[in-house]
């Protein structure tokens, strides 16, 4: 029977979260949003919730804390219903170490893990999605092509979070039609990476993504994740899928509850708009596919923390909280009226930053 009832460990990790999210990533949001900046000070309060640190290994300098997606799923969305593009940047560097902490050979977690042991804050990426109207995880077209004394690497990647200050990046490519996706470490001076100015995007722009090409970039033997033995790419895809789903059920509650305080406010003919058929109907909607996002990535996670294939309740949670974020979002424009499209309000900045939810495949992982 799939139970939901957080360990003591877990709901302590969501509450810190929540407070976290509640005390300072939305009071900076709007200023973040504006300004594209993210004030030093917010990163090194960041730092000090150990987002990457607590789940290293004792031996690379972490607390060593049993990583589990669903207690990645509680933080995902708790850090999102502060801010998405904000969660989406402090979580970026999970992106690279995460899957070297599960999947990596000894010599590669000793040689990269250390950093992110340390209070400060560490950007780390990884460049899964590329620039094709056709893109989905099994058409992967960037290339690896093993040579004598390593690796050559050819193709591009774009929305790639943190590229620009990230010392290396996981690059997701594909060995051949019938080797599947490996994970290779590439560092950011490499010859043959050329990464771009940050991309210019219609929301999350708390979060700088970047495009990457590689073109003929040799790396050494060793760079590939795992090793010989390469890495699960379904599941990686997966743990990405959950905090993906997890992050919009984040955006759509803040943007539900926000809606719906208002709604008990705003007052017309003599009366709370909330009390409106319309408007109540619209709300509980709302509330229902907040809930509904929440239990597909709780459901998707709790099979990963079984050692189970996730990737049927992953795609599926990631292609319904797509849609249904937006649908929420757009509603809470909607409950605001003329206050929703203007910036008085933080609705329309909700609204952009789900648009965005649509292409959010590896932007952050539990």
């Amino acid at each position: 029977m799939i139970s939901f009832e957080p360990t003591e460990e877990q709901q302590m990790i969501r509450d810190t979260a929540a407070a976290f999210a509640r005390n300072e990533l939305r009071p900076a949001a709007r200023a973040v949003d504006e300004g594209e900046t993210i004030p030093d000070g917010l990163i090194a309060a960041a730092s000090k919730l150990g987002l990457v640190r607590a789940w290293l290994p004792e031996e690379h300098g972490g607390d060593g804390l049993m990583r589990s997606a669903l207690t990645g799923a509680m933080l995902m969305e708790e850090l999102a219903y502060g801010d998405l593009a904000l969660a989406a940047h402090l979580t970026a560097p999970r992106l690279f170490a995460f899957p070297i902490i599960e999947m990596g050979t000894s010599a590669q977690r000793s040689r990269y893990l250390k950093p992110f042991a340390s209070g400060n804050f560490v950007a780390g990426s990884s460049a899964l999605v590329e620039p094709r109207y056709d893109f989905d995880l099994q058409t992967i077209a960037t290339t690896a092509r093993q040579e004598r004394d390593g690796w050559i690497l050819d193709g591009e990647k774009c929305i790639v979070p943190l590229a620009g200050e990230s010392e290396s990046i996981l690059i997701y490519a594909r060995r051949g039609e019938e080797d599947g996706v490996s994970g290779f470490i590439v560092p950011r001076e490499a010859a043959g990476v050329l990464i771009s100015e940050p991309e210019k995007n219609m929301g999350l722009k708390g979060l700088k993504t970047y495009e990457v090409k590689l073109a003929g970039c040799r790396i050494a033997a060793d760079a590939q994740l795992g090793g010989d033995a390469g890495i699960n790419f379904a599941r990686i895809a997966s743990q990405m899928r959950v905090a993906a789903v997890a992050m919009a059920a984040g955006l759509a509650r803040a943007a539900f509850e926000y809606a719906r305080d208002y709604a008990k406010e705003r007052r017309a003919f003599g009366a709370p708009i909330a009390t409106r058929q319309a408007i109540a109907f619209m709300l509980a909607e709302m509330a229902i596919e907040v809930d509904a996002m929440r239990l597909l990535a709780w459901e998707a996670a709790w099979h990963l923390d079984r050692g189970e294939d996730a990737a049927k309740e992953s795609y599926l949670a990631k292609h319904y909280a797509s849609a249904s974020a937006l649908k929420v979002t757009d509603n809470a424009v909607q409950v605001l009226g003329g206050h929703g499209y203007i910036r008085e309000h933080p609705v329309e900045m909700w609204l952009r930053n789900a648009r965005g939810l649509a292409i959010m495949e590896g932007l952050a992982i539990v």
